[in-house]
């Protein structure tokens, strides 16, 4: 008994750290109230700096480096409010726009905002996905009807409703072969995993992991498929298998973490959109973020 005591206390050791580093403690980033109850986003581009939407004031997208110093990047424009972002493999930022029904698209040199995708029958676009191929999918919720729907941004900007009548799609994302698109619903707590198709339709459907309690918002995956969801209303952070099993769940200082991306200088920095301190903090992983590795290749 004794020996297996050591054992696990051991296996506990090396879990929580890395090289000497400590692994999956939370830290704050920027200070509390940096932005607004709408943080949301975040991403990571290839220097590391991460952007997440409403920093100061609403409509804004902010930066913050590696060492947490933010400065607003762009105001968006009209009525326009940002809530998930994505990079693709040149660089140029994708928003969804909740208020105009739309994706933005940034160029990053220029800074130069137009309209990459818009549809009147989107409820509100509010998080997105995109694949090694470089096409998009979008959540879909509606919050007061409690359902929700899925659509696919082909590289054209073209959009395709490819899973109507589902519960209150929030967080979305695709596996590092680009042959699974995850999608969780909030209220229902539920986390589903859709074949993708050739033809960018989705597949079979099959119920990854489903929780008794709270919500999810943001989720990501790194490099082995392992997701990362953001449990609102929690406070932590759930590390899953590609198979649903729980890994790790982590204490992001705030009981409404939003969101979530992966970056530093080895993709092995998640940083976390939390909305009760309305700030960005930021914890050490054992495997680099799936985003990450895209600005490698």
């Amino acid at each position: 008994m004794y020996y297996l005591l050591i054992c696990s206390v051991l296996a506990c050791c090396m879990i929580a750290s890395q090289g000497g580093e400590e692994l999956f403690v939370a830290k704050p980033l920027t200070a509390p109230d940096s932005f607004t109850g709408g943080i949301e986003g975040p991403a990571c581009d290839a220097q590391g700096n991460v952007y997440a939407v409403n920093f100061k004031k609403q409509q804004t997208i902010g930066r913050v480096t590696p060492n947490g110093t933010a400065t607003v990047f762009v105001t968006l424009p009209g009525d326009s409010v940002g809530n998930g972002i994505r990079f693709d493999r040149q660089g140029v930022m994708y928003i969804a726009d909740y208020v105009g029904h739309n994706v933005l698209r940034i160029r990053p040199k220029t800074r130069k905002i137009t309209v990459f995708a818009h549809e009147p029958a989107m409820n509100q676009p509010n998080d997105l996905a995109i694949g090694p191929d470089g096409i998009l999918y979008a959540s879909d919720p509606d919050w007061k009807a409690k359902t929700g729907q899925i659509w696919r941004i082909d590289r054209s900007g073209k959009t395709t409703l490819v899973a109507p009548d589902m519960g209150t799609t929030n967080g979305i994302e695709v596996s590092p072969d680009g042959k699974t698109l995850y999608v969780n619903e909030t209220v229902q707590r539920n986390i589903w995993a859709f074949a993708i198709n050739k033809d960018g339709s989705l597949g079979d459907k099959r119920l990854l992991k489903s929780f008794s309690d709270f919500g999810f918002d943001g989720m990501r995956c790194d490099v082995d498929g392992n997701l990362y969801v953001t449990r609102y209303g929690k406070g932590t952070v759930v590390k899953l298998s590609p198979n649903g099993k729980v890994l790790q769940e982590i204490d992001v200082l705030g009981a409404r973490p939003s969101n979530i991306c992966f970056g530093g200088p080895d993709g092995r920095t998640a940083y976390v959109t939390e909305v009760e301190h309305r700030r960005l903090v930021q914890f050490r992983v054992d495997r680099p973020g799936l985003a990450w590795q895209r600005w490698q290749e």
